[in-house]
């Protein structure tokens, strides 16, 4: 955790640089808002502390010139007596929060853990963002549970190498984005991505939709083509569901892995191939009750690296972030209004098992958006929900019925309240609650 303690006071600021450092925090200490600002990058990780009265640039000109380069920069203000009105301002105007001297170092430690807790929450958002689909539909692989951030990480890392790489996990988790996250962070983004879904096609054509084949292969070849393994040279091979795969075939595919060479049915001539392969299961292949018929050669041959997907159960906490982000798809895809969960609803989410797990999830919303009834959800007991539902149920409860008394009254529903500026818009955002559902004519504007 990181922060910068700003004040002109040597003395004040060793000592508080000393006790934060004692509490585990790198600390960057400044003499005044100038050198801050020289020496913080535009992307500070970190939290800003400082003094509002100091010569040249005060706190509250600091806190702009950071603003204007990052509105969401956490900044606490301290403040001497005199200055409470103008610190109160300074919370209207974006300051995370303010403390007042004296004051003491437990106070000033929580405010910053709290900071440091938004901004990390904050920069993490911006990641996902970044990681937009081409298509423009979404963060690939979204959650902030520990699980997921690991996964990407070591997705981005795979992705650099050449490596073959086998991803296990059950139906919806995420498999085919996984592949497709590996190929566009790669040097062959630039190149084909080629899926087969080996489970999807009959033993009669599977060698040929792989392999190719020559006029005259086979009844019915009349033509040559080009299989999914030649066609996907300088690229990416995606198999889904290879545990499917025939036996015949994955002898083929296995010399295919060995040799970087295949051969079309009905010709002798192998030609050389530059792919990547990533093969996808939903079986556990290292078991081999489980693996079934498929060959040990093949799987010790794909398994350099293997990735396992979690199922949706053993994430729950990425579910509400999952639920909007679908349902905001899915409204806007049927031009319906941004839905949110009722109580029956997120104790469904929260104790369903999910055996179709994200796909699942994004059906769900959809039809919650479209206002269809889920047959389980009616027969739940609202009191079944977790702790942590019960929480953010009734906080999303009290903060519109605040806006509701106060008909969309920014100013009046934080002193009701009584939280940050910044805090209560974090909440507006994390429960998709919009002021303008509560604003009537007269109502004081943001």
């Amino acid at each position: 955790m990181e922060v910068a303690f700003v004040d002109d006071d040597a003395d004040l600021r060793a000592a508080v640089v000393q006790s934060l450092e004692l509490a585990g925090l790198k600390v960057l200490a400044c003499a005044s808002g100038q050198e801050a600002l020289s020496r913080l990058p535009k992307d500070y990780s970190g939290v800003v502390v400082t003094d509002i009265r100091m010569p040249g640039m005060d706190g509250l000109a600091l806190m702009r010139a950071l603003h204007a380069r990052d509105p969401e920069q956490p900044v606490v203000l301290i403040t001497g007596h005199g200055d409470i009105d103008m610190a109160v301002q300074a919370m209207h105007d974006g300051a995370f929060d303010f403390l007042s001297k004296p004051y003491q170092a437990e106070r000033l430690l929580t405010v910053i853990r709290h900071a440091a807790m938004q901004r990390s929450l904050v920069l993490q958002n911006r990641a996902l963002r970044e990681e937009l689909d081409e298509d423009g539909q979404g963060p690939a692989l979204l959650g902030n549970s520990e699980v997921m951030i690991n996964l990407r990480a070591t997705l981005r890392h795979l992705a650099q190498s050449d490596v073959d790489v086998l991803v296990e996990g059950e139906t919806g988790t995420g498999k085919e984005v996984v592949a497709m996250l590996l190929h566009r962070w790669s040097a062959r983004a630039q190149h084909r991505f080629v899926a087969l879904n080996c489970g999807a096609l009959p033993e009669t054509i599977i060698e040929s939709e792989l392999f190719g084949h020559e006029p005259g292969a086979f009844t019915g070849a009349q033509r040559r083509r080009v299989g999914s393994v030649e066609h996907a040279h300088q690229g990416t091979l995606f198999l889904d569901e290879i545990e499917s795969m025939p036996m015949i075939a994955q002898v083929r595919l296995l010399r295919v892995l060995e040799t970087r060479c295949v051969t079309p049915l009905g010709s002798n001539e192998e030609h050389p191939v530059n792919i990547r392969v990533v093969a996808a299961s939903k079986v556990d292949l290292a078991d081999p009750a489980q693996r079934a018929n498929f060959r040990a050669d093949l799987y010790y041959r794909l398994n350099v690296v293997t990735l396992r997907l979690p199922p949706l159960k053993e994430r729950k906490e990425d579910i509400p972030m999952l639920f909007a982000h679908f349902a905001a798809l899915a409204a806007k895809k049927y031009g319906m209004p941004q839905k949110m969960p009722d109580a029956r609803s997120l104790t469904y989410m929260q104790t369903h098992h999910w055996p179709g797990n994200v796909r699942e999830l994004a059906h769900f919303a959809q039809r919650e958006v479209l206002g269809v009834p889920h047959l389980d959800i009616k027969d739940l007991d609202v009191e079944d929900l977790s702790l942590p539902a019960r929480i953010e149920q009734f906080e999303s409860q009290q903060i519109r019925q605040a806006l509701a008394r106060h008909r969309g009254d920014i100013k009046a529903t934080l002193q009701d309240l009584r939280i940050p500026r910044k805090t209560f818009y974090d909440k507006l955002q994390r429960h998709g609650i919009l002021r303008s559902d509560f604003v009537e004519e007269g109502a004081q504007a943001d």
